[in-house]
């Protein structure tokens, strides 16, 4: 083709998140904090029962913060970062629940039961990536634990949202009622069929709380929020249960041990599933999946083409995620692409941008060894990134990265002629 490259992408670039569905998950920043819609008076701390009634729901609550590093499409590298979620205890021996996204790929987990000044350790006895679910076993025992509701899950039924937003330490408890018994559960982080509706406020940091009925039984777990619309979401407790009983025998269920989102560029040529973090020793791990990558393609299928985890999660649930799953992952800091498989062959490099550049020079006549007669300085469109090119590299793009009209990155493409790079 006898075209060339200079930069594809730069420090600080990000994906933004393609939705179709519940729009904000809990664990994105959100501009305030709601008061509750209700206040009630804890009572005094019991020991080792079922929680009965709505005033002691905070027993059995707990605050949960993952430390470790993770590669976030947005903000980058993030080295010994704390995020923090919600969870809650289903048996006195300290078997809690929370989300997927709370805790996989997090190197220590620390527990604040019941509104204790000091945490607990806890570890991950099982994860779901797909359904976003999570269960934890917090040391101690004779815990407060919360049951679950019995009854039918119908429009109307007064519901509260129990935990910790924003990652204060201060309980919250917001009052409101199932909107809808059934709608879409696609995001960009979880692929669910059907999740529950409801309008009891939920916040950054409630990730993994519970959503329980006005005798403080559980009716679902929230996961989900589109706070424009005052909508908020949680997994229902048909959905939930059946797979939290499989999670507490230390089973993954759908899941290659990555914590995970869906991205799409604005113009489709790049989409597939980020990788915050990844669990050491996992399926992905041993295949030599690393934060940051883009799985781009699993089983020869393009991945999150429209911004959800709904591909990626079909092809675990149908193949299961002990199978041989081919997968080409996109890797910004080498600007490579890599293919290999899940339980199989390791990763190894299919397309380098590096070795592309030498070849295109080649192809003009010119070195391929670093040597060139000139060199030009330059900038992207803000003067964030500035670089120094051949000056045979005359057609410049110095625009940034747009998706979905949000500007995520800086970027400077250079080439013979850019347009036909790219359509190369």
């Amino acid at each position: 083709m006898g075209l060339a490259i200079a930069a594809l992408a730069a420090a600080g670039l990000a994906c933004n998140i393609g939705q179709t569905g519940p729009e904000d998950a809990t664990s994105l920043p959100a501009q305030e904090q709601v008061s509750p819609d209700t206040e009630t008076e804890i009572e005094p701390v019991f020991e080792g029962g079922a929680v009965s009634s709505l005033q002691n729901v905070r027993q059995a609550v707990v605050q949960i913060e993952a430390q470790g590093t993770f590669v976030d499409p947005e903000f980058g590298l993030q080295v010994n970062s704390a995020g923090r979620g919600s969870g809650f205890i289903i048996d006195p021996s300290g078997i809690a629940v929370t989300n997927n996204h709370v805790v996989t790929g997090a190197a220590l987990l620390k527990v604040w039961v019941g509104g204790e000044s000091e945490p607990r350790n806890a570890r991950v006895l099982g994860v779901s990536e797909c359904s976003d679910l999570a269960v934890i076993d917090i040391e101690g025992d004779n815990h407060p634990y919360l049951d679950w509701y019995e009854g039918s899950i119908d429009v109307g039924l007064e519901i509260y949202s129990a935990g910790f937003p924003l990652g204060d330490p201060e309980f919250t408890l917001t009052k409101g009622i199932v909107s809808k018994a059934s709608t879409s559960g696609e995001t960009n982080w979880a692929s669910l069929d059907s999740v529950l509706e409801h309008d009891a406020t939920i916040n950054p940091g409630n990730s993994g709380g519970p959503l329980v009925d006005s005798s403080g039984r559980i009716v679902g777990v929230n996961f989900a929020s589109n706070p424009t619309f005052s909508q908020y979401f949680a997994i229902p407790r048909d959905v939930a249960a059946g797979i939290i009983d499989q999670l507490r025998r230390d089973q993954d269920v759908d899941s290659i041990g990555v914590n995970g989102k869906a991205v799409v560029s604005d113009d489709g040529s790049l989409s597939g599933v980020w990788v915050s973090s990844v669990a050491s020793g996992s399926a992905a791990d041993k295949a030599g999946v690393q934060p940051g990558d883009i799985l781009t393609t699993m089983e020869g299928l393009s991945l999150a083409m429209d911004g959800t985890m709904a591909d990626y999660c079909n092809i675990l649930r149908t193949k299961g995620p002990d199978a041989t799953l081919s997968i080409e992952v996109f890797r910004y800091e080498d600007e490579q692409y890599l293919q290999g498989q899940i339980n199989g062959r390791p990763l190894e490099t299919s397309f380098s941008f590096e070795t592309e550049l030498g070849s295109a020079i080649a192809d003009e006549g010119g070195s391929t060894n670093g040597s060139y007669s000139s060199y030009v300085s330059v900038s992207d469109d803000f003067g964030t990134i500035s670089v120094e090119i051949p000056s045979e590299w005359a057609d410049v793009d110095g625009s940034p990265w747009v998706s979905d009209g949000k500007v995520i990155g800086a970027q400077i493409k250079a080439a013979v002629s850019v347009d036909d790079y790219l359509s190369y």
